[in-house]
């Protein structure tokens, strides 16, 4: 039997501008200011600085309206445009996690300078009699130096690669030998195939006295167990009292874990994040202004309204300056819709930030995390009446420079829990408060999560052990047997 079904779908469709817009708001300062550089090369009718007020220039440019406007206006709110953006339009701003002062001059990244760290490695082995073959080794071993100061690849790896990209023919031996030699450069430790190995090449090379001693002994020795704070082992394994352990622990804690970290010059570009906003405390009132870079004086370009004014009062129009009349409208109505664009990102920033900061008003005037109001971003969503989406690109990539640093602004939305008392109150004020019990611990007898729970429950959060290590671990803080100290 046939049947029929009816079915009605209903979507909306966004239009290239409102993806456009999105995008807009989803920029931060810098990458804003890249994008508006791009599009006043690309787009000669778009000019930026001030425009001398002219009326009668003003009307020109609203008479090219006409059949050529597709009345089509943006509007930020109340669009879902998650399914239109890829993922893999991730910009590279999003992976630039440092802070950078709010200073709008300030327009260069700064690069280390000076020689590059293989460079300075290689300038060192000048210094060393090295057969053709062994400095070939050696510089390949060099080359092969990651950003830490570490050589990760096993000795067979390294060998076929010198017969294949070098026509170095040797054998792990030789290559194990010259290895030792790099293993003397500095920084010391560098060239090292593992933290172990870095470690004990530094405390080879420091003057030897017996904490020095005891120390290079538990790395070569007993590295597993240190690493885990196995110290009652330590003690027993050595036949040392608890002040020798500590005194050798203390020479260990002294080294470099990545030494090539530590070289100036090794060619690692500085990045910084400016500021989008700024939140300042003004006779105990709170006052929000957003940086100046994100609102650039634009105007449409007189001589392109110049052009079209011509073309209409030409009474013969030929095929071409009819082409080239589409031309012009085109980049018109581009640059038009561009100042739009921009005026209603600055407005969605500022009202999204604005709502943000009152949300968290107490928070903002005391810099205590555990003021920190329970906030999603449905909350200021509906409040300020936009779609999440477009919350989520305010709050995902904007900065804001604040009485106690420059924060992100995920970093002020959070779930909530209740307490014991029924009031709801922030996950990050738990957080706080896990990570100042943690913080006042005797570090002989750290607590354990079960332990921390107790604490907490006794405190009014009433929360599992579980979700104590969840928290735990959000917050980079290991175990209790890791925190232990002798």
């Amino acid at each position: 039997m046939l049947k029929q079904y009816l079915q009605f779908k209903l979507s909306q469709k966004l239009s290239p501008q409102q993806i456009q817009l999105m995008k807009l708001i989803q920029l931060p300062t810098q990458a804003f200011e890249q994008r508006l550089k791009q599009e006043l090369e690309e787009n000669p009718a778009l000019e930026g600085g001030k425009e001398e007020n002219d009326s009668e220039y003003d009307d020109d440019l609203d008479n090219t309206k006409d059949e050529y406007d597709d009345n089509e206006t943006i509007d930020a709110g109340d669009i879902n445009i998650d399914e239109y953006l890829s993922d893999d339009e991730v910009p590279e701003y999003r992976t630039q996690v440092n802070n950078y002062s709010a200073d709008d001059e300030e327009k260069t990244m700064p690069y280390a300078a000076g020689t590059s760290f293989t460079q300075h490695l290689i300038n060192q082995l000048n210094t060393y009699r090295l057969s053709d073959e062994e400095r070939d080794i050696a510089e390949f071993l060099v080359g092969s130096v990651d950003e830490s100061g570490y050589i990760r690849r096993e000795l067979p790896d390294i060998m076929d690669d010198l017969a294949f990209t070098q026509n170095v023919f040797t054998t792990e031996e030789n290559i194990e030998k010259v290895l030792k030699i790099v293993h003397q450069l500095d920084p010391a430790g560098v060239g090292a195939r593992n933290l172990q190995e870095c470690l004990s090449i530094q405390l080879h090379r420091k003057e030897q006295h017996p904490d020095v001693a005891l120390a290079t002994n538990i790395i070569d020795k007993a590295f597993e167990q240190f690493t885990k704070k196995h110290y009652k082992k330590l003690l027993q394994k050595f036949d040392i009292s608890e002040i020798q352990l500590k005194d050798a622990i203390r020479e260990v804690e002294r080294l470099n874990p990545k030494p090539g970290g530590s070289y100036a010059g090794n060619n690692r570009r500085v990045e910084h994040v400016v500021p989008d906003f700024a939140i300042k405390i003004v006779n105990g009132e709170l006052e929000l202004t957003l940086n100046g870079r994100n609102a650039p004086e634009l105007h449409v370009s007189r001589e392109y309204n110049n052009m079209l004014k011509g073309y209409k009062d030409t009474k013969k129009k030929s095929k071409s300056q009819k082409d080239a009349v589409m031309f012009i409208k085109q980049k018109l109505d581009a640059a038009k819709w561009f100042i739009e664009a921009i005026k209603q990102r600055q407005q969605t920033l500022f009202v999204t930030m604005s709502s943000i900061m009152h949300y968290q008003e107490k928070y903002f005037l005391t810099g205590d995390e555990r003021n920190l109001k329970p906030m999603i971003l449905k909350d200021i969503a509906d409040e300020i009446e936009m779609d999440v989406s477009t919350v989520s690109r305010v709050a995902n990539s904007k900065y804001v420079d604040t009485p106690y640093g420059t924060k992100l602004i995920k970093e002020f939305f959070s779930e909530s829990m209740t307490n014991d008392k029924g009031e709801e109150v922030s996950t990050r004020e738990i957080k706080k408060i896990l990570e100042t019990v943690i913080e006042e611990e005797s570090k002989k007898k750290p607590l354990t999560d079960e332990a921390l729970a107790k604490i907490l429950k006794e405190k009014g959060y009433p929360i599992a052990r579980r979700t104590v290590a969840k928290y735990r671990e959000q917050l980079d803080i290991p175990v209790a047997r890791l925190r232990k100290k002798i």
